[in-house]
């Protein structure tokens, strides 16, 4: 079978280009699956009023939340992932007991169940660095603005303080107690501040 000259070039042109557009096609990919820095990161949780402090590949930074007239003050983190597509947002909460037998099974199946049930993306999680219990969310950052930051750690703060009859340890040897949230040892007509702060005992968690 012969081949023209002209033929071979026309093949070879339309070759070269299939080989281009399929170049581009995957750069395009490449430039929408690339995710935000750390810079950007900490310019939005900046941009929300919030003072972050970099300890290594996380940004610490306390936020308020209010529910029922109460405001809490609670101790928040963000971890980006190494390709900056995902962050992971986490609200630091109560230290464990040091001994495992102040640990009740009833207080750890609760945590469980309500991860179950919150839903949005939403678990509680244990840091064994410093005995924590977080509760936490990865979102992904394509397109992320400062406001869906904020919405994200309004979500989680509310969630927090909805929660605050599970993951509160001193609960848990108070049945009572785990059945009503906190607000009712407030003082009449006055909102409260409370806290569910680490102070400096940040540590982990790792990127991811």
């Amino acid at each position: 079978m012969l081949i023209s000259r002209r033929n071979m070039m026309k093949n070879c042109a339309l070759a070269g280009a299939a080989v281009t557009a399929t170049t581009a096609s995957v750069a395009s990919a490449a430039d929408e699956a690339t995710g935000i820095t750390d810079v950007q990161l900490e310019q939005m949780i900046s941009g929300l009023g919030l003072k972050p402090t970099k300890n290594e590949q996380r940004f610490d930074f306390g936020f308020k939340a209010a529910l029922n007239e109460e405001e809490w003050e609670l101790s928040m983190s963000a971890v980006l992932s190494q390709d900056g597509n995902t962050v992971w947002v986490m609200a630091w909460l109560d230290e464990l007991p040091k001994s495992s037998a102040d640990v009740p099974r009833t207080a750890l199946l609760r945590l469980l169940a309500a991860n179950d049930q919150m839903g949005n993306g939403k678990f509680f999680a244990y840091i064994a660095a410093n005995r924590r219990f977080v509760l936490q969310r990865v979102v992904e950052t394509q397109g992320m603005s400062k406001d869906e930051l904020k919405v994200t750690l309004q979500d989680l703060g509310a969630t927090v303080v909805e929660t605050y009859p599970h993951w509160a340890v001193v609960n848990w040897n108070d049945g009572k107690a785990a059945s009503q949230v906190s607000s009712g040892d407030s003082k009449a007509g006055q909102p409260r501040t409370r806290s569910a702060v680490n102070e400096s005992k940040f540590q982990e968690p790792v990127r991811r």
